[in-house]
């Protein structure tokens, strides 16, 4: 397995003999709604499509992780496998192969099973997608870009992406559960490895909204958290586009 952080939340993993690429903003500026005067992200340099992608994997679909310009340039013949909400930015964009995945459901690709779990609440009533990737021989993956999810049924998992990094808005509270979803999900999963998504990358970020965000936590604060529990896991913390093997981690039993 290989997995290379794009920043923020994308994600190009190499599982099971396919390529996934996760949640992309990869070209244009990130707004929402338009609304640069409240958040924008930016690039400071070109990030490169990847090639050959079998599947578009969307866990919501709000603009951080259905990102319009870059779905705008995306193969429209590429699979995408998302949320409800994901799943319809999708069409809107005119890809041909969407499969909406709903809290339970599974689908299967080549040689991989995906199966979609409850992640971040978006409002009072909507909870989006987290997911558990799992390849033939074994490999399996976790999934869910802010630290949301619901009780999660004790298994072993090898890997899990999550964030770290706890970001909050006064009166509205937790954006990201950084440190105590990540304990969670160690627990819950025992992974052998832990990747940090949703943190410090090289994107730049301004508007109105950034003054009022809190941040705490770190990479390092999670591991020592997880060693000073007793947990195995290990915190391998990625940077922007260089791909991170875990083929030789994974093989050791």
């Amino acid at each position: 397995m290989q997995a290379t952080w794009l920043d923020t939340n994308s994600w190009l993993l190499e599982l099971g003999g396919m390529r996934l690429l996760v949640d992309p903003w990869l070209v244009g500026p990130l707004t929402f709604g338009g609304q640069g005067w409240l958040f924008k992200g930016v690039r400071p340099r070109p990030v490169s499509i990847p090639e050959n992608i079998d599947l578009i994997l969307l866990s919501q679909g709000l603009e951080d992780h259905a990102h319009p310009a870059t779905l705008e340039v995306l193969d429209k013949s590429i699979p995408v496998v998302g949320s409800d909400n994901a799943a319809k930015v999708a069409r809107a964009f005119g890809f041909t192969q969407v499969i909406a995945l709903s809290h339970g459901d599974r689908h299967t690709i080549g040689t991989l099973d995906i199966e979609a779990l409850p992640g971040a609440p978006i409002g009072p009533t909507l909870r989006e997608n987290g997911y558990i990737l799992r390849e033939s021989d074994g490999v399996s993956v976790f999934y869910e870009p802010h630290g949301f999810h619901s009780d999660l049924e004790p298994m072993t998992v090898d890997v899990v992406i999550t964030p770290v990094i706890d970001i909050t808005l006064p009166l509205l509270g937790p954006v990201l559960r950084g440190q105590q979803g990540a304990i969670e999900r160690v627990e819950a999963l025992k992974p052998r490895v832990v990747l940090p998504t949703a943190g410090v990358g090289e994107a730049e970020y301004g508007g109105v909204l950034l003054s009022l965000l809190k941040t705490s936590g770190s990479p390092q604060s999670l591991q020592a958290e997880i060693d000073r529990r007793g947990l195995k896991a290990q915190v391998m913390e990625p940077q922007v586009e260089k791909p991170v093997d875990l083929t030789a981690v994974l093989a050791v039993r």
